[in-house]
């Protein structure tokens, strides 16, 4: 009497079977076999072997990209990802350029998006360094616009030509008005043994008294100038300046009554050439 095999249901004869039983059964569970495994027969050349259904042993012969599976074809260059449009919907999302970060957006249709990242606007953003060898005078142009409130210059080992020399500062007035565009001094300036705003025909800032003469004694120091970039706005700005060798520390401030636009700075030698470094540094409004 036959019997059948444990999960496929297959006849199998038994040992207990007559000879004429055993060949029925032995010839019923090649049937079996043949019916159940006929979905490996056929396919070509670079098809593979897929399930059709959740059904036993139910398969089918497909390209090797087959309409169920991710297309090698979807991406076409370098850097392509494959995101989604939709459920069980794969697309190509082509590469973005150099620099471009990959952000979400919902009105894109994978949802996702290349941009260019935005400009950091905070903290501070470097403007730019100007180094200088034995000259008179040091002119920073067009440092300051209305991109940056607070400005930040930084005098690093600066010295001149005589051990009295002092470092005196002149703002670049844009005009137009009695000063003519790109003229230096008579718009702003301090006295620092008064530490008040002198009148207009003052001619510059002194920022750092005897710079000392020598790279060993060096004065390095700092000062900020708001609103300077800002036509409807009053130039402010405080200083602490710094002396190398026999240590003297000079604070003020200054205030520009008449709203003015400021584009720059001269840096001039009082007494002498000058050497050294000076960098500037914007601080974004927000």
């Amino acid at each position: 009497m036959a019997t059948t095999t444990t999960n496929f249901g297959w006849d199998i004869p038994q040992s207990t079977d007559l000879v004429k039983d055993g060949a029925t059964a032995i010839a019923a569970l090649g049937q079996d076999i043949d019916t159940a495994f006929v979905d490996l027969k056929g396919g070509t050349t670079g098809q593979v072997l897929a399930k059709a259904s959740g059904s036993d042993l139910d398969f089918s012969w497909v390209a090797q990209d087959d309409s169920n599976a991710i297309q090698n074809a979807i991406v076409d260059a370098k850097g392509d990802l494959i995101a989604a449009t939709a459920a069980d919907t794969p697309a190509r999302l082509a590469v973005g350029t150099n620099g471009q970060i990959l952000t979400a957006d919902s009105t894109a249709a994978t949802g996702l998006a290349w941009a260019t990242p935005a400009t950091s606007t905070s903290g501070f953003t470097f403007i730019s360094r100007s180094t200088f060898s034995n000259v008179a005078t040091v002119d920073l142009d067009n440092i300051f616009t209305s991109t940056y409130e607070t400005y930040q210059i930084v005098l690093e080992t600066v010295y001149g030509t005589n051990v009295s020399d002092d470092l005196a500062i002149q703002l670049r007035y844009a005009g137009p008005t009695t000063e003519t565009a790109g003229y230096y001094g008579k718009t702003a300036s301090l006295d620092i043994s008064y530490g008040v705003t002198n009148n207009a025909n003052a001619s510059s800032i002194v920022a750092i008294n005897d710079i000392r003469n020598s790279a060993s004694q060096a004065s390095s120091g700092s000062f900020f100038i708001n609103y300077v970039g800002n036509a409807s706005e009053n130039p402010i700005g405080y200083l602490v300046g710094f002396s190398g060798g026999q240590l003297s520390v000079n604070t003020a401030g200054f205030y520009q009554v008449t709203a003015r636009t400021y584009t720059g700075l001269r840096f001039v030698g009082v007494g002498g050439n000058i050497t050294g470094n000076i960098s500037v540094y914007g601080l974004a409004k927000a």
